[in-house]
């Protein structure tokens, strides 16, 4: 996204004072639910929807003050993002990745200069900044094995070849951090900071998925894209990349579930519409009057409840310092993402042949939850981290009675 393309916020940040960003975020989802469905079917990311969120102040929302940001913590970054996954959840999944980054960034072993180049530079002009790692053959990086991805050392720095696949928000991005290995002789591998606008950047547009069909997901090639030396952000010996940054786990893990949290409060909404509407001849009274269907909306509040309960109890404690550790996060994930599935499963359930209509906007919101699952940490992976965890620090079972062969007299 060009500087040109986007308002400027003020210069005193919008947003923070209490509550602002929600009601403003509410206020764009509003107007992001008019047009997701044209989104949804043409594939095209909505641009306009980023213009919007700048120019309102919330793209930079978890930035520090330091950085031009309103310093958000993680409770309130949910919040704002699952409002605006209610209106088009393919924006929210783009706008999580940069609040991710815009909060975590400064903690991890980026040089500080560097870091508020980044930032400061991304909350001012609105690009936006996404982690570039998966890739044909190697695919997701956390399942082990070195990038194809090179980053070849040159004079002046770096030159960065290779081809990332999944890049979500590929064309509204300001900043790619990419996953390469060096050509060294002994090869590290890292991040990577490039500059979207840069030279020998290519964007191909591959992504034709069932569901966050906007999310603008395409490949990225790099082709001999150079860098100066010090955008060698954090490269390491590939055996020092071991487990998952706490903070970055769960900012990743929290904001993650409330994307998809957003879209099954987005089918709670339409079907409890829908029952409240729809009068079948035979019964002569709303299908929301029978005991059946009223239970089954209790099963859906039941699971939304605990999406909201779980999400903001993780929130609180990362903003007031009790970390979770990164395999809570990913059980977060896990289980909010899932009952946000089960959420719209048993709305269609109950609007039958209307929730899967084209012009029932339900049918979206079913092949959009279901993107869900694809995401790290993908349920597999999370059970097993958290299963290691809690047979790792379980105490030692008490020694075992004798069992006498003998039966009393």
């Amino acid at each position: 996204m060009s500087e040109a393309a986007v308002a400027r916020p003020p210069a005193a940040y919008p947003l923070a004072r209490p509550g602002a960003a929600l009601a403003c975020a509410r206020r764009l989802a509003a107007r992001f639910t008019e047009t997701a469905a044209q989104f949804d079917a043409s594939g095209e990311v909505p641009v306009a929807n980023f213009a919007a969120l700048h120019g309102e102040g919330l793209s930079g929302l978890t930035a520090a003050p330091a950085y031009g940001g309103a310093g958000a913590g993680l409770a309130e970054a949910a919040e704002v993002i699952r409002a605006l996954a209610a209106g088009e959840p393919s924006s929210a999944l783009i706008l999580f990745m940069q609040y991710l980054n815009l909060a975590t960034l400064p903690h991890g072993r980026w040089d500080p200069a560097l870091v508020r180049e980044v930032l400061t530079n991304s909350v001012r002009t609105g690009g936006l900044i996404n982690s570039l790692r998966v890739e044909a053959e190697l695919g997701s990086p956390t399942r082990g094995g070195l990038p194809a991805t090179v980053a070849r050392r040159t004079a002046a720095g770096w030159a960065i070849s290779g081809r990332k696949i999944y890049s979500t928000g590929s064309s509204v991005l300001g900043w790619m951090i990419v996953w390469a290995r060096t050509d060294e002789p002994e090869v590290r591998v890292g991040r990577f900071a490039v500059p979207a606008s840069s030279q020998g950047i290519a964007i191909e547009p591959t992504w034709n998925a069932l569901g966050m069909r906007a999310s603008g997901s395409h490949d990225v090639v790099f082709d001999e894209v150079a860098i100066p030396a010090h955008y060698a952000a954090d490269v390491r010996r590939p055996e020092e990349w071991v487990g998952k940054e706490p903070m970055q786990a769960v900012w990743h893990g929290v904001l993650l579930g409330a994307v998809y949290d957003g879209i099954a409060l987005s089918a709670r909404d339409w079907v409890a519409g829908f029952l409240r509407e729809r009068v079948p001849s035979g019964l002569g009274a709303p299908l929301a009057s029978l005991p059946r269907v009223q239970e089954q909306v209790g099963r859906i509040e039941q699971l939304l409840q605990v999406n909201e309960t779980l999400t903001q109890g993780l929130a609180r404690d990362a903003d007031e310092g009790r970390l979770p550790t990164p395999e809570r996060a990913a059980l977060a994930k896990l289980t909010v993402t899932e009952n946000a599935i089960a959420v719209v499963d048993i709305a269609l359930r109950l609007s039958a042949n209307h929730g899967i209509a084209r012009a029932n906007p339900l049918e979206r919101h079913h092949r959009d939850v279901l993107c869900g699952r694809i995401h790290t940490p993908q349920e597999d992976a999370a059970l097993i981290a958290a299963g290691t965890s809690a047979l790792a620090s379980a105490p030692a079972a008490a020694a075992p009675l004798p069992i006498s062969l003998e039966t009393s007299k």
